[in-house]
């Protein structure tokens, strides 16, 4: 993946960064963090909601554990879309 050199952005990212805010991408990305998003915190959060023993940390951790999956996506589907024009 091409750098920044000196405070220089390549064209490259902002190429990349233009696909990853294109509102398909976001939308599938956002469905995408939803789903497993939710089974992930079930998974590892559910004992402690079902307890009711949801403070601030947690909260914290459940949040953090929806964006992976949407950095996930998302980061698939740019790559996904350079390969398939070529970039």
């Amino acid at each position: 993946m091409p750098t920044a050199h000196r405070g220089k952005v390549h064209s490259s990212e902002r190429s990349a960064l233009r696909l990853a805010c294109d509102a398909a991408v976001v939308r599938r990305a956002l469905v995408f963090s939803a789903v497993v998003g939710f089974v992930l915190i079930a998974i590892n959060h559910g004992d402690a909601i079902l307890a009711g023993d949801i403070g601030a940390r947690k909260w914290l951790k459940m949040g953090l554990t929806v964006l992976v999956p949407y950095a996930v996506s998302t980061l698939s589907s740019v790559m996904a879309m350079r390969a398939m024009r070529g970039s």
